[in-house]
């Protein structure tokens, strides 16, 4: 918000500070006044350096353009320091050598605009049907969260969890596939009542039974301490290195997958949302004037409504690059459009700010006939930009000054328009017909005042808000725990991801059946409703329940006294060159097994590995553990 008067920020902003507060389910006009109005992101796009990147069938428009003009000698100035705004512009080995991605080759090369109408050759989109809406009719609250949020999903937490468990400390927590549903549960109800610490939910005065007569205190702080999605020591040394969110992988999968089943509509919206986490995280970010500045970062592509569709948590240039085909050249900002443009269809309207928007980028997904909209830096366009009048000739006009440009192919147009400051927009679908009007405060004639609209600002506005309108009802009733722990951060903010687009879809699937509104449950609501019957999976407890269920953790534990040192598992690129040359060593007194669901009694133990494990006629744990089955 820190703006100065003579700045070049695009402000699409009403300039209404006393509007009232719309309806939480109607996406608000993005305000553009929040963007700093001189940074430059230089690992937005591959095409930083401020020149123009000329499409294969414009360059001969420019071969006139370029013989009148004599040829100098490329001379390098310094230019003004960039500020320092976000650390997400390198990648690891872009930090430490200081060097961005490679720009293309033909940046720089000029442009040839003209003022001409806009007639865009646009591919008609085809509306694809939505399998699921059919079986969709009748479901409850549960049925809409079971699409991102399984049984099977369940069972490979609970699995896990005890697995890693009985490697590290040589007991399992014997979780279950219940007990896992009744952790979120009572996890998504935390949330919508928010007590100032966890551990009033189970105090006399105020403790909820639905949460405290179903699982103890120290049941809960000790699933959720260690809460696992993959067993650590049968990933591949190679796998975290190539991957930094290895650990909570499969769970972000799983929530993938449910997000790619929803339909693709006709116009959607990509930005960027952070993931709350001020502790240490393999690749957290600072990004100023967001509600949220540390954390990870998340590239998302929403609806207009604010279904979310895909996404990628942002974790270096390079690995983001590895994801999307002929990505040489390529700038952060292409690479991220590109990598969450694969799911849509021809036809489909993609619509982002001036982080993502470089001509490029537009250039890349003509190709695919997706057509891009946004605003964008005047340093992307500055052919452009000569052909169009000044700052102050647009302000001399007064507000609602409109220019327009179009590119020699056709494909292409730049509209500049004069609100309370000019603003610069670049489509391949829209342009400045046709003209509206809005209502603008002003400050000198304290009134509001009819101004002119182009149509490239209506539609900006009414479609860009969908990522903005998730983002804000997760933050309603976030299952903010306090942890150090930035595994069961991502775990918690993908779980109300989950449920925002499954309460999105229930209301959608209601309004469209003619449901009445009252009858229609609202967010929270629906979440108290997912939250219960999670509860409820494990059943209501009888008194005394926690001693039983005390007595049957503690039954396999050894009788008290001086605790020993239990030596970690090794990896599996360990285990599987010890079966190859396997040393055992006979032992006086049986030791539990130390196999994955095995029970048995260990008289043998691995030299290299140092682990117990038995020899039955059944079963071969000492083979399965080394071949990682």
């Amino acid at each position: 918000m820190a703006i100065v008067d003579n700045s070049e920020v695009e402000d699409l902003s009403d300039g209404e500070d006393n509007d009232p507060a719309v309806d939480e389910v109607i996406p608000q006009d993005v305000d553009l006044m929040d963007e700093n109005p001189d940074f430059s992101p230089p690992g937005s796009s591959g095409d930083d350096c401020g020149e123009e990147y000329t499409p294969p069938d414009a360059a001969e428009d420019t071969d006139s353009e370029n013989e009148s003009q004599p040829n100098h000698p490329q001379v390098h100035r310094r230019g003004r320091k960039q500020p320092h705004v976000e650390n997400d512009e390198l990648d690891e080995e872009d930090h430490r050598h200081g060097e961005l991605r490679p720009e293309p080759k033909n940046a720089g090369r000029g442009e040839s605009w003209r003022s001409a109408p806009f007639r865009p050759n646009l591919v008609q989109f085809q509306d694809g049907d939505d399998g699921l809406k059919d079986e969709r009719t009748g479901w409850q609250p549960l049925d809409y969260v079971e699409q991102y949020i399984d049984s099977d999903l369940m069972k490979l937490i609970a699995d896990c969890t005890n697995a890693m468990s009985l490697g590290n400390s040589g007991r399992s927590l014997k979780t279950s596939v219940d007990e896992m549903y009744h952790f979120f549960g009572a996890a998504i109800l935390m949330s919508c009542v928010p007590y100032p610490q966890i551990r009033i939910f189970w105090s006399n005065a105020l403790q909820i039974p639905a949460i405290s007569n179903t699982m103890s205190r120290d049941r809960f702080f000790k699933l959720r301490s260690h809460l696992k999605v993959v067993i650590d020591y049968d990933v591949s040394e190679d796998k975290r290195e190539t991957d930094k969110f290895w650990k909570v992988r499969p769970f972000m999968d799983r929530i993938l997958t449910g997000c790619r089943l929803q339909a693709r509509p006709e116009c959607v919206s990509i930005d960027e949302q952070m993931i709350p986490f001020t502790g240490a995280s393999p690749f957290r970010q600072y990004v100023p004037l967001k509600p949220n500045p540390v954390g990870m970062k998340n590239f998302v592509l929403a609806s207009v409504d604010g279904l979310v569709l895909d996404f990628e948590v942002y974790q270096g240039s390079k690995t983001l690059a590895s994801k999307v085909q002929d990505s040489d050249g390529l700038g952060l900002g292409t690479l991220v459009i590109k990598r969450l443009s694969e799911t849509l269809t021809a036809g489909t309207q993609v619509y982002c700010d001036r982080f993502f928007t470089t001509i490029q980028a537009v250039d890349h997904m003509l190709k695919d006939d997706i057509y891009l909209t946004g605003t964008v830096m005047k340093g992307q366009v500055k052919q452009a930009m000569n052909k169009l009048p000044d700052d102050k000739t647009l302000k001399h006009q007064g507000r609602g000054a409109i220019s327009t440009v179009t590119r020699a192919d056709g494909k292409l147009c730049v509209v500049k328009w004069y609100d309370n400051k000019p603003v610069v927009m670049l489509s391949t679908v829209h342009s400045e017909q046709p003209e509206d009007t809005c209502q603008r405060w002003s400050k000198k004639g304290k009134k509001y005042v009819t101004v002119t609209r182009p149509s490239i600002v209506r539609e900006y506005n009414s479609k860009m808000g969908g990522v903005d309108m998730s983002y804000r009802m997760m933050s309603y009733y976030r299952m903010s725990m306090r942890t150090k722990k930035w595994t069961i951060r991502m775990l918690m903010h993908f779980t109300d991801l989950a449920l925002v687009n499954s309460w999105l879809l229930y209301r959608r699937d209601n309004q469209e059946n003619g449901t009445p509104r009252k009858s229609i449950l609202k967010f929270l609501e629906f979440r108290m409703v997912v939250a219960q019957v999670f509860l409820s999976k494990c059943g209501v407890l009888h008194d005394g329940a926690h001693v039983a269920e005390e007595e049957n953790e503690n039954e396999h534990l050894p009788p008290p006294g001086k605790k020993s040192r239990v030596a970690p598992i090794p990896l599996i690129s360990v285990r599987s060159s010890a079966a190859h040359l396997p040393e055992m060593v006979a032992l006086k007194n049986p030791i539990r097994c130390r196999a994955q669901g095995c029970t048995g009694k260990s008289r043998v133990r691995c030299m290299t590995c140092n682990v117990h494990l038995c020899l039955q006629s059944e079963r071969n744990c000492f083979a399965a553990f080394h071949t990682g089955q």
